[in-house]
């Protein structure tokens, strides 16, 4: 009888993860076509659709195949950029311009590298700021990490592009998003960090949103400031300083340390400096919280999109801060 439930729970899972576990390979994604309605699970034209937003400079943050809240929020800025009702709906009308913006494959074939595979990789990172402290570099935890974030694409659906490959031998042939940008805007006029939408864009000198980018602004616990700022300075692999006077939940010294670079660095893999004392914006180590959780007053996103803002902005830029910090429930300080 227990074999028997067990049996009936099993296909009553299977039967519901439908799309969960739908095909991901370079057929199923890259001629994904568009479908009405909100499909559950990982979606290959989803999946599609995120690649392509993310070439546009649209970011939907992590690619993972989802309907996402960050998903939402890259779709509505896309059809505000081209004119359309911003409802943050894949419609067929937003799905044709997004598939107008590039003519290249979502996923293409990648080679590994002796980079790729030798690391240094950082198996294990202590959670607490203090423990950090003593190690000498704050590296990728693995290949796959460092893989997934080079492809902006979550762990697991890079596993499930490539089932049952081992990413040791150089030479290995991997299927990942082609998340090729292009070259950064020539000039910009500004950066606005909008505290409510969760959201950071940058702006032509008609407002025009030239890159959008899912941001973790602020906490009660250390609002993200207000008015305006200027860029100081851009910091490429930055060690992350504590001061006592921050005094971050959990933190309990009362003595400053450093924590070294590294792109599982407590700010990432970049630091562009803010003419407000202790602020600025920045990577993580965490790209799936980008958005979902709060920050300790500064502006974080992902690695990649900290990296891409880094390279159209300079000293003197302007940042202006927009709205409120939004409410977010239960979620905590990252």
């Amino acid at each position: 009888m227990i074999r028997f439930v067990l049996f009936v729970a099993a296909a009553l899972a299977l039967a519901s993860s439908g799309t969960e576990a739908a095909k991901l390979d370079p057929t199923a994604v890259n001629q994904a076509q568009f479908s009405a309605g909100e499909p559950k699970g990982v979606s290959p034209a989803i999946l599609k659709a995120q690649i392509l937003l993310d070439r546009a400079r649209f970011s939907p943050g992590l690619i993972d195949g989802r309907v996402s809240e960050n998903f939402t929020k890259a779709v509505r800025a896309f059809q505000a950029a081209n004119g359309f009702p911003s409802d943050g709906k894949l419609t067929r009308e937003t799905w044709d311009k997004l598939m107008a913006t590039s003519a290249n494959a979502a996923l293409v074939a990648y080679e590994l590298t002796r980079k790729d595979v030798r690391g240094p990789f950082t198996k294990h990172i202590p959670a607490r700021l203090e423990r950090m402290a003593h190690l000498p570099r704050l590296g990728y935890h693995s290949a796959m990490e460092k893989l997934a974030e080079r492809f902006h694409v979550s762990e697991q659906v890079l596993r499930r592009l490539n089932p049952g490959i081992r990413l040791k031998k150089v030479g290995t042939k991997l299927l990942v998003p082609d998340v090729g940008r292009g070259d950064p805007p020539a000039a910009i006029a500004g950066v606005e960090v909008d505290k409510g939408a969760r959201l950071v864009r940058v702006l032509d000198p008609s407002g025009k949103a030239l890159a959008v980018y899912p941001a973790s602004i602020g906490s009660d616990e250390k609002p993200a400031p207000s008015g305006q700022a200027e860029i100081k300075r851009v910091v490429h692999n930055p060690t992350y300083h504590y001061d006592p006077d921050f005094a971050f939940k959990g933190v309990k010294t009362k003595r400053p340390f450093a924590i070294a670079a590294g792109p599982n660095n407590p700010v990432g893999s970049v630091w562009i400096d803010l003419s407000i004392e202790s602020y600025g914006i920045h990577g993580t180590p965490e790209p799936g919280k980008i958005g979902a959780t709060f920050s300790h007053g500064c502006i974080r996103l992902t690695n990649w999109d900290a990296e891409d803002l880094a390279s159209m902005v300079e000293k003197g830029t302007k940042v202006t801060f927009k709205g409120e910090t939004a409410e977010a429930g239960d979620e905590q300080p990252q």
